[in-house]
């Protein structure tokens, strides 16, 4: 088995890549997926939030107002990290049953672990390999102000307020170059994906 971590900054294409590694048979583990169920209405991560941000964070449905809660932690360290506290230690045990699901089933399994901010939260050092998702910065705003509907000045922000991409590649044992197009991106994919099943079976 090879744990294999996958991360990228905003709009840098990470989702693509997974997709592609999906499509060669690799079982991939969305963290952001999981973000959202373990804060799903009545579960213990959603009865701290709503204990500590107040019920005004609540939706008619009692989901929780992502966006609202997005703009009281963006520029607020000490509250964004109280929101981590409640959700990441249930995000990784729930990753670890999806692990030990996938494992059961395939010993030699390579398994990706996307990871929107591996090296932030220091995931990656419970990774066998970590592969970052990259492109430069222009190509970066770009994408994110056409998928987002966003004006140069918030992509921008929202850009700045994660490690550059620039010093994140530095930190991956891999990179997957996505300034190109989607079969150039999807051929180092194979390639990667070839490498790790090769690591997957000599441990």
């Amino acid at each position: 088995m090879l744990r294999v971590g996958l991360t990228g900054s905003i709009a840098t294409g990470k989702s693509l890549v997974a997709k592609q590694f999906r499509e060669f048979g690799i079982s991939t583990i969305d963290y952001d997926l999981l973000s959202r169920e373990v804060v799903k209405p009545g579960l213990p991560a959603w009865k701290e939030i709503v204990d500590y941000f107040g019920e005004n964070i609540l939706i008619a449905d009692q989901n929780l107002d992502r966006s609202k809660l997005g703009k009281i932690i963006f520029n607020n360290a000490s509250k964004r990290n109280k929101l981590e506290s409640f959700i990441h230690p249930r995000v990784y045990e729930a990753a670890d049953r999806q692990e030990e699901l996938i494992i059961k089933s395939d010993p030699n399994a390579v398994i990706v672990h996307e990871v929107p901010l591996l090296f932030e939260v220091g995931r990656d050092k419970y990774m066998d390999k970590t592969v970052m998702v990259y492109c430069n910065e222009a190509n970066q705003l770009k994408r994110l102000m056409a998928r987002d509907n966003m004006s140069e000045e918030d992509a921008m922000s929202r850009i700045r307020s994660q490690i550059p991409v620039e010093e994140k590649r530095r930190y991956a044992d891999h990179v997957i170059d996505n300034n190109g197009t989607k079969k150039e991106t999807k051929r180092q994919v194979l390639k990667l994906y070839q490498e790790l099943s090769i690591l997957a079976y000599r441990d």
